[in-house]
């Protein structure tokens, strides 16, 4: 038990270092990458390159190069990204996304079979039900893997509020943010605000240092899974070609309730989106700061965190239903809201109070839109789940997409429109269910509800 857990923690810790990293620069590409869109331009590249990867590329790395080491080389495409991001334009950050995006899906394929592999192998040796332990490896990465949204954005409002140039934003400055945002103006204001170069190199040091970390680790500590097993786990998992993956995922559509669950899918991309790329930078450092978006970014993290642990224990008395109208009214508020507020540094609880609310509805997209997949497709969990990943990237390549092309209130007015026609088409998949199960739907969310929860965030 003791090596398992090791290897466990290894994992944790070492995903830990890399999201540091890497959260912490997604929160701040369309505020630090600002000219002609760079940053949120590379963000969708890095998505789109995601969902190519998610089709074909995990399962032939895993056969080839084993876990441990499609783990250690995936990692290194995320080091290039912050690399790429110390001489930003658009050939170095360009290529460098779609790099990070292609070693994502293996990345997390190769998590996930480790975590299984040495969750079955304990069972086995231990007597105890596979799937318990499984839940725990599981439960222990994603209680280590969370808090990495909240070091990523510490470490960059502690660098950036060394910045000796505090910029006194003007009243008519102001007036350029909000909902009603300037699209022409906003980056002369913002970049006499910007960082100063040293502050910028010495942040991208920290990040490329903890991805260089996060590999280290992986190399020296994390122990090779046993060939016997890894060939016995392949004969159950019995690798896919390219085809046949991309073809039972779209085959799946066939499936009434996953064309329905569509919108909500893509739902979860776009609110995801909205807040790291336009909130962060046409409310946050428009009015506060640059040096504001890491406290602000925490604030989301920290309570995603606690209220994606809280729905996942309650869910089995709530139900499913009860907490997506929750989701449903507290983003509607936050999107109204949005759209009549002026920011103003003045008021800087209410900066916080947007993310915290943000964070708890997105811990319900995530936590019970994955487990509305396990439960609803069971018998085809891994066509399900690819379409689940490759809708909700197409939703994150689409709002980073049209970020600079749009003010901001008509990008709340589409969130609104998505977030509205995804809980018709969401409902509809709950009647269908209800027609077709009467009776039996509390029984089986109280089965499969546990396990299905854990896998959330990309």
């Amino acid at each position: 038990m003791e090596r398992n857990l090791k290897n466990v923690l290894v994992i944790s810790f070492g995903f830990l270092f890399l999201f540091t990293a890497y959260g912490g620069l997604q929160s701040l590409q369309s505020s630090l990458n600002s000219e002609e869109g760079l940053g949120v331009a590379s963000l969708s590249i890095l998505y789109a390159a995601l969902i190519l990867s998610s089709m074909f590329l995990p399962p032939i790395l895993i056969k080839k190069l084993g876990c441990k080491w499609t783990i250690a080389i995936s990692m290194c495409c995320y080091i290039a990204f912050s690399l790429g991001n110390f001489y930003a334009s658009w050939y170095t950050l360009i290529p460098t996304s779609v790099i990070l995006g292609l070693g994502g899906a293996p990345l997390w394929s190769a998590k996930c079979t480790y975590l299984t592999i040495a969750g079955t192998s304990y069972a086995e040796k231990a007597g105890k039900n596979a799937k318990d332990i499984i839940n725990q490896y599981f439960g222990v990465f994603f209680l280590v893997f969370q808090s990495s949204g909240v070091w990523g954005n510490l470490i960059s409002s502690l660098i950036f509020s060394q910045s000796s140039t505090k910029v006194e934003i003007s009243e008519e400055d102001l007036a350029c943010c909000g909902a009603y945002n300037c699209l022409a103006d906003t980056t002369n204001t913002t970049d006499s605000a910007k960082p100063s170069h040293s502050l910028i190199y010495t942040l991208l040091g920290v990040y490329t240092a903890s991805g260089v970390l996060a590999v280290l680790l992986i190399i020296i500590f994390l122990d090779q899974i046993k060939s016997d097993q890894a060939e016995t786990e392949k004969e159950k998992l019995e690798i896919p070609s390219f085809w046949s993956t991309f073809l039972a995922t779209f085959q799946h559509l066939k499936d009434k309730r996953q064309c329905l669950l569509i919108p909500l899918t893509m739902y979860s991309g776009f609110e995801q989106g909205f807040l790291s790329g336009d909130y962060t930078k046409a409310y946050v450092t428009c009015a506060l700061g640059i040096q504001y978006v890491g406290y602000v970014m925490i604030c989301f993290a920290a309570v995603n965190s606690l209220c994606s642990l809280l729905f996942g224990k309650i869910s089995q008395f709530t139900g499913r239903k009860l907490l997506f109208a929750l989701a449903t009214v507290t983003n509607t508020a936050c999107i109204i809201a949005l759209l009549l507020w002026k920011p103003h540094p003045k008021q800087l609880a209410v900066f916080f109070v947007f993310p915290a609310l943000w964070g708890l509805s997105d811990a319900v997209w995530q936590t019970q839109t994955n487990g509305l997949y396990g439960i609803l497709f069971e018998k085809h969990k891994e066509a399900a789940f690819a379409n689940c990943r490759l809708w909700e990237s197409l939703g994150f390549v689409i709002a980073f997409g049209y970020s600079t092309k749009l003010q901001v209130y008509i990008k709340l007015y589409i969130l609104l429109s998505v977030l509205v026609l995804s809980m018709v088409t969401y409902g509809a998949v709950e009647c269908l269910e209800a027609k077709s199960s009467p009776g039996t739907p509390t029984a089986t969310k109280k089965e499969n509800g546990g396990p299905l929860t854990q896998e959330t965030h990309m």
